[in-house]
């Protein structure tokens, strides 16, 4: 018989885990956010190149995608708690040991490959599984929640790590993000239980007269996670989904993540306030995703995406020329701070409409891999292009016209149950 462990507020527990996951998720998304604060500081201290620099953060984020739909899977058989605890605890573990490090095959093994295999299993597709998990109602709010913590948290740290790097070098931003990841271990074991069942609850919004049922643990942990993505990728719908979510993830942290601060450099902006820009993109961000989710709820999400991305290409398309002034920067960092990733809601509820309860969380998990694989191209890409002609303006450009792309193909996208449309 399975002991359940009574907790506090009833149905409203669902807010704590949501509050530990929330935190969480930021400090997730601000490790992928540190590489792009040591480009400089790297440079100075070890003299490697800004495009090496730039690999290792390209890693981890690919990683950070590439994991998820197999973290998804991880949950369904081993628990939410156990991997949450675990991913953490490597975070922790693999950032502090790259304050040893001399060479920089150990920045890429630190913070591009153990430090993105643990923050993998801290992503969006924690926020969804969760989501799903948790509650019945409300659920494209929740997910605005968890996904406007994971980009907040790629853009909120930026001032005070910025000014610890000032301070104290580039140690200090080390030491900073491997305590914050360590600080919440505890929190993850003692305050997460793996599903409502576990205390005894029902889902959040679920009827109260229905019976408390656990959520099954899946046996086959390659065939949860590439089963799902063979049933999928059937669809039109999978690709289309795919598709916008590669250039979600080459708009955003891939590009503007990892390279505005030093773009903002190359027009003789200090770092710290270059870093001030990105901490009010996150602020405004944690507004819009969390409206996203709002208006999710009530709106055709294509509808949303083709807004979201049809204006965020043409944000990215105006920078270059905006003269790089107090004034223009603002009114970009607050525009673009609102549709930061605004996109993750309508791409949940489209997910969950196609391919249901079951599938849906690691099929979600596949497609926030290509917002991974997105990043990650444009964090290598721009680093290469900045190298190679001494300027970001082509790839900020470039980018800004994948956004008008992402815009038209939300248009495309079929909102029905999809189970057997397949690809022509």
């Amino acid at each position: 018989m399975q002991r359940v462990s009574r907790r506090p507020f009833g149905q409203n527990y669902a807010f704590v885990v949501v509050a530990v996951i929330f935190l969480s998720l930021l400090v997730a998304a601000g490790v992928r956010a540190a590489p792009g604060l040591l480009l400089q500081p790297l440079h100075k201290a070890f003299g490697w190149g800004i495009d090496t620099i730039s690999l290792s953060g390209s890693i981890g984020i690919l990683l950070y995608g590439l994991v998820g739909p197999f973290a998804a899977a991880l949950m369904n058989k081993f628990g939410i708690r156990r991997v949450l605890v675990i991913a953490l605890t490597l975070m922790a573990g693999s950032i502090g040991l790259s304050l040893f490090m001399t060479q920089s095959w150990q920045l890429i093994a630190t913070w591009g490959v153990l430090s993105g295999l643990g923050s993998g299993c801290v992503a969006m597709v924690l926020g969804a599984t969760v989501a799903n998990r948790w509650f019945k109602t409300n659920r494209g709010l929740i997910m605005g929640l968890m996904a406007a913590s994971a980009a907040t948290g790629t853009l909120i740290f930026q001032p005070g790590l910025a000014k610890l790097s000032e301070i104290g070098g580039w140690q200090w931003v080390v030491a900073a993000v491997a305590i914050a990841c360590a600080v919440l271990v505890p929190l993850a074991f003692f305050l997460v239980p793996n599903q409502p069942s576990d205390i005894g609850q029902r889902p959040y919004g679920a009827d109260p007269s229905a019976p408390v049922e656990p959520v099954q643990a899946q046996t086959g942990l390659i065939d949860a996670s590439l089963g799902a993505l063979v049933r999928a990728a059937r669809t039109r719908t999978f690709w289309y989904l795919f598709a916008t979510f590669f250039i979600c993830g080459f708009t955003t942290n891939g590009l503007v993540g990892m390279h505005l601060i030093s773009f903002c450099g190359d027009m003789g902006i200090p770092e710290v306030q270059a870093a001030g820009l990105m901490a009010m993109m996150g602020i405004f961000d944690l507004f819009g995703t969390t409206f996203s989710g709002w208006l999710t709820d009530r709106y055709d999400p294509r509808k949303l995406l083709f807004i979201y991305y049809g204006l965020r290409g043409i944000a990215l398309i105006y920078l270059p020329f905006s003269g790089f002034n107090i004034y223009t920067l603002t009114i970009f960092g607050v525009f673009y701070g609102l549709d930061w990733i605004a996109t993750v809601p309508p791409t949940v509820r489209l997910t969950n409409e196609a391919f249901g309860d079951r599938d849906a969380p690691v099929v979600f998990g596949w497609i926030a891999a290509g917002h991974q694989i997105g990043a990650a191209s444009a964090a290598a890409l721009a680093g290469y292009m900045r190298v190679l002609q001494g300027s970001y303006v082509e790839a900020f450009l470039f980018s800004g016209l994948t956004g008008i792309v992402a815009a038209l193909i939300a248009l495309l996208i079929a909102r029905q149950r999809v189970t057997a449309v397949a690809v022509a």
